[in-house]
């Protein structure tokens, strides 16, 4: 059976629906990161982002280079 859990991001506060259990489905699963994305947000986060927050620092990486 799926896990799914509800989260709150832990960069905005935002609701949303974490599916470990069906990571395919999970809304983190749109957006693709570099090694080098997934790194600086791993030295900042240890939790899971909203899809918001992750398109917010895929950016910050991008203007940042």
């Amino acid at each position: 059976m799926p896990q799914h859990e509800i989260k709150n991001c832990p960069r905005c506060g935002r609701t949303f629906e974490c599916k470990l259990g069906s990571i395919l489905l999970c809304q983190c699963s749109e957006i693709k990161l570099t090694q080098e994305e997934r790194a600086l947000i791993q030295t900042q986060y240890q939790d899971c982002l909203c899809i918001q927050c992750l398109k917010v620092l895929k950016e910050q990486v991008k203007i940042e280079k």
